[in-house]
């Protein structure tokens, strides 16, 4: 029979079928791995909401989490670049034996491992009761050993090494864990390249705090860094000089500060709109954000109570009884639970204390902010710009020195004292608590070679303000011992 030639198209469509099958089996099989490697997110299983608070992910490893295996063996391939010995430790993290990260480092798996920071890694206190004492971790209590400046440089100067390569990073990852023949290509080619070019790109995006003065351990300039990235606020550095050095505050017992202006400068009144900003000052962003959880964490910080005093065994109670009437006397109306003034903010030209805090959060600021979140389900509205500080509640008082909102008084026992009689220069960031003088050790030996030098004179470090005989200064030597005495129990 004849060969019509028929049959040739359909050979060829055949063909080409087959070729178009293997070609999209292998697009398949290549995006299916692709998104395995790099995209699959794991939900972490945490048991309870202590260690999520401790550990949990609050949406910041896609954007800005660093992949773990690298952030791991950073320390041990640049230990010149940290500022002591014992790895992130000596940063001032507080980091439990039995846990692959510090408390306030979640590891998650999206595609690898990554690391993110979240709310514990500030809000969560460490004390210890003697020097050679195990460090007691408190959560939700204000961190006063972690420098989160000394480790966005420790960060920066890593990935600006000429030793930060693919295959210097890879070699020491071999210590840590036998990645697969694929998992080794994609750190080489992508993974460690990639986090290299994000840590210089943050270092960049931090160049406008060398121009300003240190935050040192327990200190943060909590709204600069917000103001001034550019998926965020977008505001420009150079033109903005303001200094927003800030104490590190505690977020415990927050069901008793319903209502009240939050923040120093009481910048926002809604605990809701604190935590969802709060992660996205740290580094989540919209699509991250795991909300349902962060209302969790929002009931956490509600009902966590601060720990009591742990001297109290030594508390002379008739002292403390004498204290409490002297607090009612003149400190209640600002301090107190119940307080008229409790929770409100009294204007700077009535604390007097340093302006630059303030003076940082600006009316545009607010604006933008409240702009942030309009195409999402959650919003914010509440953030607004003061003319002064907020009078806090004083849970846990023992627990959160140094005091003032830039943390520039270093004992209760200063704090009683007129600016002039208050130390120019301590020592912050030692976790000894020193019981006699409400305020961790802040001269001599360890707490020199541990701490960072603390000089009241440098811009937005002042100790001056909360001076006079409202605000207890000119209280009697009796009268400041039994508060000291009763402020104890608080």
């Amino acid at each position: 029979m004849a060969n019509t030639g028929y049959a040739d198209p359909y050979k060829r469509r055949r063909r080409w079928g087959t070729v178009l099958g293997v070609v999209l089996t292998l697009g398949v099989v290549v995006g299916t791995t692709a998104w395995y490697k790099l995209f699959r997110e794991v939900p972490q299983t945490i048991d309870g909401m202590e260690a999520y608070y401790r550990y949990g992910s609050i949406g910041t490893e896609q954007e800005e989490g660093i992949p773990y295996y690298v952030w791991i063996v950073l320390p041990r391939m640049f230990p010149e670049h940290l500022p002591g010995d014992g790895g992130y430790r000596s940063l001032g993290m507080a980091w439990e034996a039995d846990q692959p990260t510090p408390v306030g480092f979640s590891k998650k798996t999206i595609g690898f491992p990554r690391v993110g920071i979240n709310c514990a890694a500030c809000h969560a206190a460490t004390y210890r009761t003697a020097p050679e004492a195990t460090p007691i971790i408190v959560a939700t209590g204000p961190s006063q050993t972690f420098d989160p400046q000394a480790y966005l440089r420790f960060l920066s100067a890593a990935a600006s090494d000429p030793g930060f390569t693919p295959g210097a990073v890879l070699e020491h990852i071999r210590d840590e864990v036998q990645l697969s023949w694929l998992d080794r290509l994609l750190y080489r080619f992508l993974i460690i390249p990639r986090t290299r070019d994000g840590l210089l790109e943050q270092a960049e995006r931090f160049a406008w705090t060398e121009s300003r003065p240190r935050w040192g351990p327990g200190r943060i300039d909590p709204f600069n860094p917000v103001k001034f990235h550019p998926d965020l606020l977008g505001l420009d550095p150079a033109a903005d000089t303001t200094i927003g050095n800030s104490d590190i505050m505690p977020i415990w017992a927050m069901d008793r500060q319903e209502g009240y202006s939050l923040h120093w400068d009481g910048l926002n009144d809604s605990l809701t709109e604190v935590v969802l900003s709060g992660a996205v000052g740290d580094g989540a962003r919209p699509k991250s954000l795991p909300v349902e959880r962060l209302a969790e964490l929002e009931a956490f910080i509600r009902h966590k109570e601060p720990p009591p005093y742990p001297f109290l065994d030594q508390l002379d109670k008739e002292l403390a009884a004498q204290g409490e009437a002297v607090f009612r006397q003149n400190c209640a109306t600002c301090h107190a639970t119940d307080g008229a003034r409790t929770g409100t903010v009294i204007p700077l030209q009535e604390i007097g204390t340093d302006h630059h805090r303030l003076e940082m959060w600006t009316t545009e600021a607010a604006e933008r902010y409240n702009d942030y979140a309009r195409d999402y389900p959650w919003d914010f509205n509440a953030f607004v710009k003061t003319d002064g500080y907020v009078a806090k509640p004083l849970d846990g008082i023992w627990l959160r020195a140094p005091y003032l909102h830039n943390g520039s008084v270093p004992t209760l026992e200063d704090m009683l004292e007129p600016a002039e009689r208050r130390p120019e220069t301590f020592y912050r960031g030692y976790d000894v608590y020193h019981p006699e003088r409400m305020g961790f050790i802040h001269q001599g030996e360890e707490a020199q070679r541990l701490g960072f030098h603390y000089d009241t004179r440098e811009p937005g470090n002042s100790n001056a303000g909360h001076e006079g005989p409202q605000f207890g200064t000119e209280l009697s030597a009796e009268d400041k011992e039994a508060l000291i005495e009763y402020l104890k129990t608080r």
